[in-house]
């Protein structure tokens, strides 16, 4: 048994997304999540300052004595989880691999397409990796870099024009490219699930990168040892470098439940 609690950051709040599940998953796991809310988003930057940025995050995440670490965030993910891993001698979760092997494992027609940040798919992560997983697979890669900044602004609801318009703009051409199951390659995405299944339609299969992530990490903390005691119930604590104001009403969007206490703002830049 190992009581130390699981770090998890993103570039934003779309990371909740995979609190949420990792609290249905792990629900005796004690998790601190940063949200660099100030720098949010980091899908249009170079990737030297999406390293310099992780960076930062994860000296900040050490600075308790944790025992893993889930990068939620699928820029990082893509462009510096290697470097990352090199660097830390602590387990870490990227977004790439178990969703991917998902992916994989579901498709039926070996259509595959993603849509992330504009710095994920450049890198070019998620389609190595399937190709890695399985040769026969066809990738389609779309980045839809508005999406982040409007879930980050509450634009993901039904029935909102905006969106709609953006999603139906975004997709329709990875529809009409006949794939049957389509990666949400961003941590942000779950809240659009409803908006984008309306666009693929029912007979493609969408992955969450979120969702997936932490099946890895349970798997990872069981085969290591790490996991707590299951008879406990788990707490979360929230930290972002930007005003903490709002943070209830947007974060309880992501965790899908009525949040009761804040966060905790904090100078990344001392990090």
């Amino acid at each position: 048994m190992d009581i130390r609690p699981i770090g998890v950051f993103d570039s934003g709040l779309g990371g909740l997304t995979a609190v949420r599940s990792l609290r249905k998953i792990l629900p005796e796991e004690d998790l601190i999540y940063f949200g660099d809310t100030s720098r949010v988003p980091y899908g249009g930057r170079s990737r030297e300052t999406i390293l310099k940025y992780a960076r930062q995050d994860i000296r900040f995440l050490r600075s308790f004595d944790l025992k893993a670490i889930l990068i939620a965030c699928g820029t990082v993910s893509t462009t510096s989880l290697p470097t990352l891993r090199a660097e830390n001698d602590l387990p870490m979760v990227g977004v790439v691999e178990p969703t991917c092997a998902r992916a994989a494992a579901v498709t039926k027609n070996k259509r595959v397409g993603i849509i992330a940040t504009q710095a994920s798919v450049r890198a070019g992560a998620y389609k190595e990796t399937l190709a890695k997983l399985d040769g026969d697979i066809e990738v389609f890669a779309k980045a839809c870099p508005l999406f982040v900044p409007l879930v980050e602004n509450g634009r993901f609801r039904t029935g909102d024009v905006v969106i709609e318009t953006i999603a139906r703009e975004y997709l329709e051409p990875m529809r009409q490219t006949g794939i049957d199951t389509l990666i949400l390659g961003c941590t942000h995405y779950p809240l659009l699930t409803e908006i984008i299944a309306d666009v693929m339609g029912p007979d493609v299969e969408l992955v969450s990168a979120g969702e997936e992530s932490a099946f890895e990490l349970k798997r990872m903390l069981k085969a290591q040892e790490l996991r707590n005691s299951e008879s406990r119930q788990g707490e979360a604590t929230y930290y972002v470098s930007d005003r903490v104001e709002s943070f209830e009403e947007t974060a309880s969007w992501f965790l899908q439940e009525d949040l009761r206490h804040g966060a905790n703002q904090i100078d990344i830049d001392r990090y």
